[in-house]
């Protein structure tokens, strides 16, 4: 997707997220680019109440932010995150939203074929992190962690925990119990400072051990004491999270160093393409 060039001709506003943790970009912006209406409001207008009128949940769902206008002042216009953003594109006939038709439609094949054989997903997530310079002993444990977190966030659904800031807080708790940092402040700790920098991929071997044990241990426990809701899944994940930070603790003071660090995988991509020249020669 960062290959299609579709709104290099004109900036789009759009706004970060800290809370939950994604960008907004406004609609008008986005539609003027690829319709070129001579008014992008008035043809946002028309589009939203046909889509209303079809039943279109995207359009329903769409927030309002202030963002700075033309004339520079602070005005509420719509907006939409990625995943609106790409719903709605489907909706509008232009030559210049193909690009991205054509991409949807090839993931969404792709996730067809995943559905049928879950293991392709895996092979093609391993290819990905290998591409980037990723040794194999940590691709492992970042595919692994993948899947424990996402039998957590599975289980959170089941116990009536939503989805967005809940799971959140639920994963601040969970971190700040296991490291003494929450993502945010761990985010910090590294020097990561781009919205689209996941700490994750950024996490030695055991950070990323100590982070599986956090939420193995808290899906383990809410399944136990058969957590309900919001504050009873919040009490299971400070639990979860103190099961990894008292094990941290124990090897830290076993081994004499400390599992957080600063350190970080930003430059792994230059050190692979450097790699790969190499190889070429």
């Amino acid at each position: 997707m960062a290959n299609i060039k579709l709104f290099e001709e004109k900036k789009i506003r759009s706004s970060w997220s800290e809370k939950e943790q994604k960008w907004y970009f406004s609609i008008v912006d986005v539609l003027e680019v690829l319709t070129e209406s001579p008014n992008p409001q008035v043809y946002w207008r028309v589009l939203k109440k046909r889509l209303k009128a079809e039943g279109n949940e995207t359009v329903t769902n769409c927030n309002a932010l202030k963002m700075l206008a033309a004339d520079g002042k602070m005005r509420i216009t719509d907006v939409a995150d990625v995943n609106q953003l790409l719903r709605l594109i489907q909706s509008v006939p232009s030559s210049k939203a193909e690009p991205f038709k054509l991409w949807l439609a090839k993931v969404g094949q792709e996730r067809l074929e995943e559905i049928e054989n879950p293991e392709l997903a895996q092979s093609r997530m391993r290819e990905i992190y290998k591409a980037k310079g990723y040794s194999e002993e940590w691709i492992k444990k970042r595919v692994r962690g993948i899947a424990i977190r996402d039998e957590l966030t599975n289980e959170w659904k089941k116990r009536g925990v939503k989805e967005g800031k809940e799971y959140a807080i639920l994963t601040s708790e969970i971190s700040k119990a296991t490291f003494g940092l929450t993502p945010t402040e761990y985010k910090q700790h590294k020097g990561l400072s781009k919205p689209q920098e996941n700490l994750r991929d950024h996490m030695t071997d055991l950070e990323l051990i100590f982070t599986m044990l956090g939420e193995a241990s808290t899906t383990e426990i809410a399944r136990n004491k058969n957590a309900q809701g919001f504050p009873e899944n919040e009490n299971a994940a400070i639990e979860g999270g103190t099961v990894a930070g008292n094990a941290r603790k124990e090897l830290e003071k076993k081994s004499g160093r400390k599992v957080v660090t600063a350190k970080n995988y930003k430059l792994l991509p230059e050190k692979q393409n450097k790699l790969n020249a190499k190889k070429k020669k």
